[in-house]
């Protein structure tokens, strides 16, 4: 590892007192300290940016910002940490309070130590309903006027809200929201015409499905979920089915490239299908009480690229034949500033559709994906 030496001047009584680290080269540098956790720490430098380097290797480092010390395993709740400035030294860290006596924890102990208005940001505040919100719009169309006329359009929704928001705090809940809608018309006039007119036959094809999921963390890898989801497709006979239960959830790989969680849960489920005037046959409404399996992945690919892949397994218990699983795979490929192309194939397997309908539907949608600030 390359080190910087920088000279330090002695600044005036006017000047903001500069945070410096000594290494144990002896090298020294100035700038302003970022972040501190046992094994790494974070410095920005006028000189050099920000550079990341290992706490073994430093001597001694001083902050004059206000900062505050985070151990291992310890609980983050709202409840008020006053803020110092910072010295390490010697395997321990020495955090002032102006109005008590310092907090001194070793390195060994040593979860996070996180500046003022971060930990006011992410820890001490309660944020609203609607504040925090992260994620992508989609949005696509296709129209086709000529003899015949069509039209679809699809409209895609993923938002995401983690609190904490930043990966290096352990995270105490999570709250999802998921919309894909396609809606398709075509339109065909009768050809020849006869006399008297005809009118032309109209084909609508609407599928639709929202979710929302709720995450209370027990440790950084373990959850609590509840969920609410509700889906329509026409092309299989579903009018619509609702779900609302509670289960467990496990993040078993997160970092810088990829995420990979599995879900499990118990809910009651109503499905109500198209119904037909006798002597027809219907399928019979249902009330159930099932289970969904899931698996969620998604990997930060080259040139910025994200994958997002997904498999939902669900099995009523009541009513044993009546079973579905979803599998999505998408890509979002950016173009322009916030702008991506993305790529998007969603399978729906139904044992149980409508009675005349097919038991699997399958879209391809394409669209531009604005990614939220």
């Amino acid at each position: 590892m390359t080190m910087f030496a920088v000279r330090a001047y002695p600044s005036s009584s006017t000047d903001k007192p500069v945070d410096y680290v000594v290494f144990k080269n002896g090298d020294k540098l100035s700038g302003a300290l970022v972040r501190f956790d046992d094994s790494n720490v974070l410095f920005k430098s006028d000189v050099v940016g920000e550079v990341t380097f290992p706490v073994d290797k430093v001597q001694e480092l001083r902050s004059h910002g206000s900062f505050i010390v985070i151990r291992k395993k310890e609980r983050i709740t709202r409840n008020s940490k006053r803020p110092g400035s910072m010295t390490f030294s010697d395997g321990s860290i020495e955090v002032a309070d102006v109005k008590g006596p310092p907090e001194t924890v070793s390195t060994k102990d040593l979860g996070q130590i996180i500046d003022k208005a971060t930990y006011t940001k992410e820890v001490a505040s309660n944020p609203g309903p609607f504040q925090r919100w992260a994620g992508t719009v989609t949005g696509g169309a296709t129209v086709v006027n000529a003899t015949s006329r069509a039209e679809t359009y699809t409209i895609g929704v993923n938002l995401i809200r983690a609190i904490p928001s930043v990966p290096y705090l352990n995270r105490r809940t999570r709250n999802t929201f998921n919309l894909l809608e396609t809606f398709n018309k075509l339109t065909e006039p009768v050809i020849p015409q006869t006399v008297p007119p005809s009118p032309a036959s109209v084909a609508r094809t609407h599928i639709l499905h929202s979710d929302f999921e709720h995450n209370k963390y027990f440790t950084p890898k373990l959850y609590a979920l509840g969920i609410v989801a509700f889906d329509h497709n026409s092309t299989q006979g579903l009018n619509l089915q609702q779900a609302y239960g509670a289960g467990l959830g496990a993040t078993l790989i997160e970092d810088e490239v990829q995420q990979l969680d599995l879900k499990g849960d118990l809910h009651y489920m109503r499905q109500n299908f198209v119904q037909f005037p006798p002597p027809e046959i219907s399928t019979p409404n249902q009330n159930l009480i099932g289970s969904t399996f899931s698996e969620t992945y998604r990997r930060a690919l080259p040139a910025k690229i994200a994958l997002t892949q997904s498999i939902n397994y669900t099995q009523s218990w009541n009513n044993t034949s009546v079973y579905s699983w979803v599998g999505a795979l998408g890509l979002a490929m950016p173009f322009y500033h916030r702008l991506s192309l993305s790529v998007n194939t969603v399978n729906t397997y139904l044992n149980d559709p409508a009675a005349g309908f097919k038991n699997n539907s399958f879209q391809f949608v394409t669209g531009v994906t604005y990614t939220l600030p």
